[in-house]
C-alpha cells in the first residue's frame, strides 16, 4: 500500500516546533534578560572619574602690551570688563579637550586659552573693541579638523560688561575641511563625499534589509526598528568601554543579543497579535510605543549624553584621495560581507527560499507546506541582528552613539526601502546606497544635518513618480 502522508506533510514538518519545547527555554531566557538588566543599570551609571571637573580656561603667557592676565578660572562679565567665550565640539558633538584658542585685540592684547573638559574656552577683556578669535587647528583633537577653514580666524565685536559666543564645530573629513579652497564645490570634495555616501549606504544597508523583509513578510512597517541600531550602540559601549572587552568579541555578542531580542519580540509580542488578527494599523501604533518605550529606557540606563565606544582617537588612512578612518574601513568591509552573505542566504539556501516565498505571497507558501509563523520569526531574529551590527558599525565610524542615533537614522531607512522596494531585501541594498550617496553629496551645498532632509524629497518624489520603487511590483487597487 502507499504511504498515507499528504502532499506536502514532509515539508511542513521542517518548518514545524513542537509545541510546548519552546515555553521552557523562553521562560529561563526572559529571567536572564531580567537579570541582565540590573547589570547593565550597574555597569552604566558607575560614576566617571573626573566627571565633575570644574571648567576652566587656563591661557598661556601674555604677549605686548595691554594683554590680560591669564586666568584659571571661567571669565565673568561686569561693568569693567567683558568676555569672549565659546564652545568646540567634536565630529559626535562631544567636548573637544585642550584645543588652544588666540584672542587678539586692540594695544596689542593677545591671550591663548584652552578648551576644558567640557569644550569651553574664554577670554576677558577689559576694553571694547574689535577682536580675532583664531583656532590653532595644530592643537585639534587626532582625526578632527575644522568643519570650515576659513572659520580658522573670525572678527568679533567684544563690549564692557557682556559676552561674546563663538562656537566651532569640528569634523572627521580631512578632505573636505583644510583648505580654504576645501570649502566650495570642488572635484576633490566631491570624491571624498561620495566615499562617505558608500560608507553611509552600506551601514543603512545592513538595517534597511531586516526593515524590508519584516514588510515583506508580515505588511507591518516597523518605526521600532531603529532602536535596534541604538540598542547595538549602546550594548558595545558598555561591553567594549565599560567592561574593557575585545571590540571584535563585543560585535558578536552584541549582534547576537540583538537577534535574541528580535526573537523575542516575535514571540511575545507579534505572534500572539497576529493570531488575534490585529489590523496592521494597530501593529504600526504598537511599534511606535515600543520605539518611544525603547528610547526613554535607553535614555534612563545610558543617559542622555554621547558615548563612545571607543576611547581612543581613531586614526586615519588616506587613500586614492579619500581620507576615512580606520573603524570606517573596517566597518565598510565588514557590512560588505555580512551583506553579501545575507544575498547568498536567502537566494541559495532552503530556509532562505522559504522566506521569499513568504515575502512573496504568504498563503501559497503557508498552502506549499511552509510554516508562515517560523518563517517569520526567523526575519524578526535577522533583522534585529543585522540592525545591532549597524548600531555598532555606526558607533564606531561616528565615534559616538546617543539614545536618539537610531531614531535620527530611521527616515534613512524607510526612504532606502520605499525606493528599492518594499519587502525586497535586493531593493533596500540598492536603496540604501543611492540614499547614502545622494545624502552625503548634498552635504556639498547645505550645512550639517540638513543632508538628512534630502531623504525626506526623495522619498515624497518617489510616492509621487513611483511608489512600488526601483524592485517592487505595481499593484492594482480596487
Amino acid at each position: 500500500m502507499g504511504s498515507n502522508t499528504p502532499p506536502g506533510q514532509t515539508s511542513t514538518r521542517l518548518f514545524r516546533l513542537r509545541p510546548g519545547r519552546w515555553r521552557p527555554v523562553l521562560m529561563a531566557v526572559l529571567v536572564a534578560a531580567f537579570l541582565a538588566t540590573f547589570l547593565i543599570d550597574w555597569a552604566a551609571t558607575v560614576p566617571a572619574i573626573g566627571a565633575t571637573a570644574t571648567p576652566s580656561a587656563s591661557s598661556s603667557a601674555s604677549t605686548g602690551t595691554g594683554s590680560a592676565p591669564a586666568s584659571t578660572q571661567p571669565c565673568t562679565v561686569s561693568p569693567t570688563n567683558g568676555c569672549i567665550q565659546g564652545t568646540i565640539t567634536d565630529s559626535t558633538r562631544k567636548p573637544a579637550v585642550g584645543v588652544a584658542v588666540v584672542v587678539a585685540g586692540p594695544a596689542g592684547f593677545q591671550q591663548t586659552a584652552t578648551t576644558s573638559p567640557t569644550g569651553r574656552w574664554s577670554v576677558r577683556v577689559d576694553t571694547a573693541g574689535t577682536y580675532t578669535v583664531s583656532v590653532d587647528q595644530s592643537s585639534l583633537p587626532k582625526g578632527q579638523y575644522l568643519t570650515n577653514a576659513a572659520d580658522a580666524k573670525r572678527t568679533v565685536q567684544a563690549t564692557l560688561n557682556a559676552n561674546v559666543g563663538q562656537i566651532f564645530q569640528l569634523s572627521d573629513q580631512k578632505g573636505a575641511t583644510t583648505t580654504d579652497a576645501s570649502t566650495g564645490v570642488t572635484a576633490a570634495r566631491a570624491w571624498q563625499q561620495f566615499a562617505s555616501g558608500i560608507r553611509l549606504g552600506l551601514l543603512i544597508a545592513l538595517a534597511s534589509v531586516g526593515l524590508s523583509l519584516i514588510y515583506g513578510t508580515t505588511g507591518l512597517s516597523s518605526f521600532s526598528h531603529g532602536e535596534q541600531v541604538t540598542l547595538g550602540g549602546l550594548l558595545a559601549y558598555l561591553f567594549a568601554n565599560q567592561l574593557g572587552w575585545n571590540i571584535w568579541l563585543t560585535g558578536i555578542v552584541v549582534t547576537l543579543l540583538c537577534a535574541l531580542t528580535g526573537y523575542l519580540q516575535d514571540a511575545v509580542i507579534w505572534r500572539p497579535l497576529r493570531r488575534r488578527r490585529i489590523s496592521l494599523t494597530q501593529l504600526m501604533i504598537v511599534t511606535i510605543g515600543l520605539s518611544i518605550a525603547a528610547q526613554y529606557a535607553f535614555q534612563y540606563v545610558f543617559g542622555a549624553s554621547t558615548v563612545r565606544i571607543q576611547q581612543g582617537n581613531p586614526e586615519t588612512i588616506a587613500f586614492a584621495g579619500i581620507t576615512l578612518t580606520v573603524q570606517s574601513y573596517v566597518a565598510m568591509a565588514i557590512a560588505l560581507i555580512v551583506l553579501v552573505g545575507t544575498g547568498l542566504f536567502l537566494a541559495k539556501t532552503r530556509f532562505g527560499r522559504a522566506t521569499r516565498a513568504v515575502s512573496d505571497n504568504p498563503a501559497l507558501a503557508s498552502a506549499s507546506g511552509i510554516d508562515v509563523d517560523r518563517v517569520i520569526r526567523f526575519v524578526w531574529t535577522l533583522a534585529a541582528g543585522l540592525a545591532g551590527l549597524s548600531g555598532v558599525m555606526l558607533g564606531l565610524v561616528l565615534n559616538g552613539v546617543n539614545w536618539q542615533t537610531g531614531l535620527q537614522l530611521l527616515l534613512l531607512m524607510f526612504a532606502s526601502v520605499t525606493l528599492g522596494g518594499l519587502g525586497t531585501a535586493y531593493g533596500a541594498l540598492v536603496g540604501s546606497m543611492i540614499i547614502g550617496i545622494v545624502v552625503e553629496l548634498t552635504n556639498l551645498v547645505l550645512p550639517g544635518d540638513f543632508k538628512y532632509a534630502t531623504a525626506l524629497v526623495i522619498l515624497i518624489l518617489i510616492l509621487l513618480f513611483r511608489p512600488q520603487g526601483i524592485f517592487g511590483r505595481a499593484e492594482r487597487i480596487g
